[in-house]
């Protein structure tokens, strides 16, 4: 019989863990939490202390019944859940519904982590046992206490005025408001025209001409605004000398990547995989849990995914430099790394995402696991190694050639420029190139000295319009909000899936979308509760959260102060938005069946018409809203309409036989250089046809905002 009980999360580390520690160890898993708050109530008690009332998770009953009787028979249990905040609570929850507080004079009990699963690392964690840190404890319990009190206390709000099955956030509605910002700046942006110029001139001796971009006058760089100046300064160089002002040769050098912490990988994966976060993250899972091996049976190939450090332990440096000394030789070797610096202590505890042995090559384990896990196996591994080696080293040429008639003074006298990098020295681009590398400018064809004179072949200038921010990816919204400081890395991926779930937020492609649904639920929320999606107040509390596992910060001081600001708001709310009455709208359609007026309700994919008389009928229609503006191809009404994915567009009320499409606000009138349509953006009239430019102040829209 065993005398000692593991107690793990998942139960794909069973076997994986009892394969390190043998027939005296018993090794069984709680399948995450046991306990949490009730589903059906609040589950705070608002009125002594803010005391949680945790309950046995409906299902986990007979786990831990299964528990019980394996605690009975060891002589001591081991509590080896995750090793961040979440896995101390579980482990504190099992603690108390165990029982085991009350056994601990008969039998000891032991809080152990491992960032790997790996044997070593595993029979290590048991040498430094310990007692469960409950400032750990204290943090995720202060973080499940306050999006509890969030999103009970706001959500009846929204089901009251949307829809039922709406849900607000402490973390989720910040980062809608964040993808709702960006919308906004997309929709308001305005382009604006600019010119390039380039010239192609051909060295002496040389048959194939080389290409310069213009860079200004004199020695100041200026812009072209349009093509009159882009004219103006052809018509001046055509009968110019061009000759070569500046050559400068030089080296530069690239640093190796940091090893990746949660949000990097997800990043990464995204750019790179095209994988989702979510994906991302339930891979690593896989692969930080273990594999089945052959001919080693299950084993975890990388170490833990949660985690925003850049350290990496001593003995993955030393198996680092082995490898890579017998692989590529010591000159590929790097000395010196930094270390990503970060004001977030909370997985700092944990190392850098890496292999957990470097020497398990992934053409090794090609055959042995999916596609998908592969290629992110693949991906940590190369980046991993890429960070213990040297930089690339490149030799760059920069050159500025004068063009100008003949006694033009240095001032006046115009400037083109170009650049050249010949890679010198792989160093770690022999193993691994970013995702978002920038292609090296290519190599001179001749050579260029000083004084040297060149012959005008062609110019070649280009139109151009400024281009709006970019819709955010779910790869640059987990960068943004790790820069914000809002969430943490095991949140990251589940705040976006459920802004996506919740159908607030729309992917086409890589892009985000806010849908119709998502700005209502926005803009209620920016209305009524002001700082719970203030960037700043949501990234202070991060802030307070880690002074709680610091032990600076007691958890119940903050919700406590937290608490009567929030019932404040949800008062007022409740009266400040008595006139809204979104939900069940009544329109000005009637019902074909049974004569009634129809209302206007919110569905999983936005607006739609049903009869009030459900369930006695049943009917529904779509539900366009006009805007007043005729479609300026047949006439007819443009209305607001939604693409299958929620995202929201303006089109002809007869379409398929009128194809007429925006995705801005069309203003009713027509572009007087192109007969396009005017969009409305900001205070400005600007024309669909981005190649065509034209915009104008709308002087209603201006009087409207004056007014």
């Amino acid at each position: 019989m065993a005398k000692y009980l593991v107690i793990v999360e998942s139960p794909s580390k069973i076997k994986t863990i009892k394969k390190f520690l043998g027939s005296n160890y018993e090794v069984v898993a709680s399948n995450g939490h046991v306990r949490d708050l009730p589903k059906s109530a609040l589950g705070i008690d608002v009125d002594h202390g803010f005391e949680p009332r945790y309950i046995t998770i409906r299902g986990k009953g007979d786990i831990l019944a299964n528990l019980r009787r394996e605690v009975k028979k060891a002589e001591k249990i081991y509590l080896a859940t995750d090793p961040d905040r979440e896995g101390e609570a579980i482990s504190w929850h099992l603690l108390t519904a165990l029982k085991l507080q009350s056994k601990l004079e008969e039998k000891k009990v032991y809080r152990i982590t491992f960032n790997e699963i790996t044997k070593n690392a595993v029979k290590e964690s048991l040498k430094n046992a310990r007692e469960i840190n409950m400032n750990l404890v204290d943090a995720q319990q202060a973080r499940r206490v306050l999006d509890r009190m969030v999103g009970y206390r706001i959500s009846p709000l929204l089901w009251k005025k949307i829809k039922r099955g709406l849900s607000a956030g402490r973390v989720q509605s910040v980062v809608l408001r964040l993808v709702c910002d960006r919308e906004d700046e997309i929709n308001a942006f305005i382009p604006t025209e600019y010119w390039t110029l380039e010239v192609n001139l051909l060295p002496g001796g040389e048959k194939k001409p080389i290409s310069a971009k213009y860079y200004g006058r004199g020695g100041e760089k200026q812009g072209i605004e349009n093509k009159e100046q882009a004219d103006a300064i052809m018509e001046a160089l055509k009968k110019a000398h061009f000759t070569v002002a500046e050559v400068k040769k030089g080296e530069r050098t690239k640093k190796p990547p940091l090893p990746f912490t949660t949000s990097t990988l997800q990043q990464e994966a995204s750019k790179v995989l095209n994988f989702s976060t979510q994906k991302t993250m339930r891979l690593a899972q896989q692969l930080y849990e273990g594999v089945d091996i052959k001919g080693e049976g299950t084993v975890g190939l990388i170490t833990y995914l949660r985690t925003d450090s850049t350290r990496v332990s001593q003995d993955a440096r030393t198996a680092a430099a082995a490898y890579i000394t017998a692989q590529y030789g010591e000159k590929y070797l790097l000395e010196e790394q930094g270390e990503k610096k970060t004001s977030q202590k909370i997985q700092d505890a944990h190392e850098a995402i890496r292999p957990t042995d470097i020497e398990r090559l992934p053409t090794a384990v090609k055959d042995q696991i999916s596609r998908d896990l592969f290629r992110l196996y693949q991906l940590i591994w190369k980046r991993f190694t890429a960070s213990r080696m040297c930089a690339a080293k490149y030799e760059t040429t920069s050159v500025k050639i004068r063009g100008a008639a003949e006694g033009t003074p240095d001032e006046q006298a115009h400037i083109f420029t170009l650049a050249a990098s010949s890679l010198k020295f792989d160093g770690f681009l022999s193993v691994y190139s970013p995702g978002d590398e920038k292609e090296e400018e290519g190599i001179l064809g001749g050579t260029l000295e000083k004084d040297s004179e060149l012959s005008l072949v062609s110019f070649d200038p280009r139109q151009h319009f400024t281009q709006p921010p970019a819709h955010y990816t779910e790869a640059a919204l987990v960068k943004e909000m790790e820069e914000l400081g809002i969430g943490r890395p095991s949140t990251y991926a589940a705040t976006i899936t459920t802004i996506l779930a919740r159908r607030y937020v729309t992917k086409e492609e890589k892009n985000l979308y806010v849908t119709e649904l998502g700005e209502v639920v926005n803009g209620m929320m920016k209305e009524a509760f002001p700082s719970i999606v203030d960037v700043n107040f949501t990234a202070n509390m991060e802030a307070l959260l880690d002074g709680v596992e610091e032990g600076q910060v007691k958890w119940k001081t903050i919700v406590s102060n937290f608490y009567p600001d929030l019932e404040t708001a949800v008062d007022a709310a409740e009266k400040e938005l008595e006139h809204v009455s979104i939900a069940d709208e009544v329109s000005d359609e009637v019902c074909d069946l049974c004569g009634r007026q129809m209302v206007i309700k919110y569905g999983p994919h936005g607006r739609f018409l049903a009869c009030p008389g459900f369930p006695e009928c049943r009917n529904t229609k779509p539900y366009f809203e006009k805007i007043g503006v005729a479609c300026p191809k047949c006439g007819k009404d443009v209305v607001l309409k939604k693409t299958k994915k929620g995202r929201k567009y303006y089109g002809c009320i007869d379409n398929p036989e009128c194809d007429f499409m925006v995705w801005q606000k069309p203003s009713g009138e027509n572009c007087p250089q192109c007969g396009s349509a005017l969009l409305i953006k900001g205070n400005k009239l600007v024309c669909a046809d981005a190649q065509c430019g034209f915009h104008k102040l709308s002087e209603k829209l201006v009087k409207n905002i004056n007014n």
